[in-house]
């Protein structure tokens, strides 16, 4: 357990518009989340949430476009020529980097720093190959299976890891009443 002092008080971790805060599961999953994870864990679980997220999100963008659906062209274009969305995620980690170099304590930690950090993460190794090959060889079969595997386990494995205080907390909260220990 960090020692970070923590708080039930609530913060700009999960957005208030969104989700029905008189609800008893999230108040309790939100006193959790605060008592069981520090600012920091918070901030890792939140970036490994995007990631995940993302790159699910990403591959599954990618497939339906490649099986010709959406843009005619095969995916974005900025003056007639492909757009890689690897160059979304480095504009993405140079924020990120902004922040951690010059921004305000505070902000390095925020959820929206973290989540920028795991999505821009995520579009930069959806696109390792070509990154690694110099070539777009997104779609070729040799390495692919392999590359989206072992993201898919370092994605699983990171969430658990960064947040292995919270989620056992988590599941227990979410059984009904007359279940929980």
């Amino acid at each position: 357990m960090a020692t970070e002092t923590r708080n039930d008080t609530p913060t700009d971790d999960f957005p208030d518009d969104d989700v029905d805060v008189d609800s008893p599961v999230v108040r309790r999953l939100r006193s959790r989340w605060h008592a069981h994870l520090d600012s920091k864990q918070r901030a890792a679980v939140t970036a490994w949430a995007a990631f995940a997220a993302t790159f699910g999100i990403t591959r599954a963008i990618t497939h339906w476009i490649h099986d010709g659906h959406g843009p005619s062209g095969g995916g974005m274009s900025v003056g007639g020529r492909h757009f890689h969305h690897y160059n979304i995620g480095i504009a993405l980690l140079t924020g990120v980097g902004l922040i951690a170099v010059r921004g305000e304590h505070k902000l390095a930690q925020h959820p929206a720093t973290a989540t920028s950090y795991g999505v821009g993460t995520a579009l930069i190794v959806d696109e390792a190959a070509l990154l690694i090959d110099l070539k777009d060889v997104y779609w070729a079969r040799d390495g692919r299976s392999s590359v989206d595997l072992a993201v898919g386990l370092i994605t699983v494995g990171g969430l658990g890891i960064t947040g292995s205080s919270f989620w056992p907390v988590a599941a227990r909260e979410l059984r009904p009443r007359s279940r929980r220990g």
